[in-house]
């Protein structure tokens, strides 16, 4: 089945989709990539989506625009993504939407809410859609992220050691080979609310870790931003913009009148610092990373002192580019539930029982409905151009 995964990050900055192959063979599921294109959002619908996140008090008007604004943007991705990747042969289309709000309390998920509505992709491209893969694990109990950790587990298994798989978003998350699975704490996040606030928005990121590298870390400011709660909780847990964003380093001193490069070198030391701590803490023995973050040099240099011994390798490495490995994540997850298959695993969500994910808007077609799975795959091998 040709499959095109569509997603966009806490870092709410573009719209990735990429296109894969898949076909399940006994216990393996092998993908084959086709490629990835990714498209930014328009200004004004990223400056409407920016002001919407929390702490920001939303009307209901704003969700509804954004709900429009967001599915059309992933609907040109995906008509795009058909177009350029698979020369209009898709057949499915996975879509995890823009995530706004993640309702945590008391160390429980009781809700989640992703945006882009998906029958803006399904009439732009004639295809079934399967969107709003996360609350379904969340009505059975489940963290609802990181989702991508099934699709992690079954690429790992077989790997020798004790790999672990690293993404670095907005928010960081890693997948272990047992299936302990939890977001570490921020990615990115802070860094693009620190780079916003002190270049007046002119900045949504530190290109290049640029800021980090010219500054020095505060230590009174690491130690504050270290003692936050989240870190010492057991896994699963998940977390997001809701936690933190300018706000939280705003009531933990960062904008006082240090030096911007300062803050940012503290920013980049705190995520290092954090998603090692959580590696060592699932003693891994290999750490294969995507997302955003890998391309922050300053960051992987810091993380990679930090880890020792312990080598940080790139997710390219093992034939799922960095920069597109979540929107392959949900192109597989879609594929599962296209046959009915769970698309989560209990151990790495804390949900009562795996659930086939998400909701499913038919294409000009309806819905495929494939000749039944003999059984749920075991394992995720990348195949190349070649099918190897």
């Amino acid at each position: 089945m040709r499959v095109i995964g569509l997603m966009s990050g806490t870092s709410y900055d573009a719209v990735d989709a990429a296109a894969c192959d898949l076909r399940l063979d006994g216990d393996t599921l092998a993908l084959r990539p086709l490629g990835m294109v990714g498209a930014p959002y328009e200004e004004p619908l990223r400056a409407e989506l920016a002001k919407a996140l929390p702490p920001a008090r939303t009307g209901l008007g704003t969700v509804c625009r954004l709900d429009t604004g967001i599915g059309q943007a992933f609907a040109a991705a995906a008509v795009r993504a058909d177009r350029e990747l698979c020369d209009g042969r898709a057949e499915l289309v996975a879509s995890h939407g823009q995530t706004v709000y993640h309702w945590v309390a008391g160390g429980r998920v009781h809700g989640t809410l992703q945006l882009g509505q998906p029958a803006w992709i399904a009439e732009a491209t004639g295809l079934p859609v399967v969107a709003d893969f996360r609350a379904r694990d969340v009505a059975a109990g489940g963290q609802g992220a990181p989702l991508v950790s099934l699709v992690d587990l079954l690429w790992l298994r077989g790997r020798p050691g004790r790999p672990v798989a690293l993404n670095i978003g907005g928010i960081a998350n890693l997948t272990a080979p047992d299936g302990t699975a939890f977001d570490t704490g921020p990615g990115c996040a802070l860094l693009d609310a620190a780079a916003r606030e002190f270049s007046g928005g002119r900045l949504a990121y530190d290109a290049d870790g640029a800021l980090a590298a010219r500054g020095r870390p505060d230590p009174r400011l690491l130690e504050r931003l270290l003692a936050e709660p989240y870190y010492s909780l057991p896994a699963p847990r998940t977390t997001g913009k809701e936690l933190f964003h300018a706000g939280y380093l705003r009531a933990a001193g960062a904008f006082g009148g240090g030096r911007p490069e300062d803050v940012l070198a503290t920013l980049t030391l705190l995520t290092a610092r954090t998603v090692a701590d959580a590696v060592r803490s699932v003693g891994a023995t290999e750490v294969i990373a995507s997302g955003g973050g890998v391309r922050n040099p300053v960051l992987v240099r810091l993380l990679r002192e930090l880890l020792g011994e312990v080598p940080l390798r790139s997710s390219d490495e093992w034939g799922l580019p960095a920069a597109a490995k979540e929107a392959y994540a949900f192109a597989v997850l879609g594929f599962l539930t296209a046959h009915g298959l769970a698309g989560t695993d209990p151990r790495s969500t804390g949900a009562r029982r795996p659930s086939v994910l998400g909701s499913v808007t038919p294409g000009r077609d309806g819905f495929p409905v494939p000749a039944p799975a003999a059984g749920a795959p075991a394992r995720l091998v990348v195949e190349d151009g070649e099918g190897r």
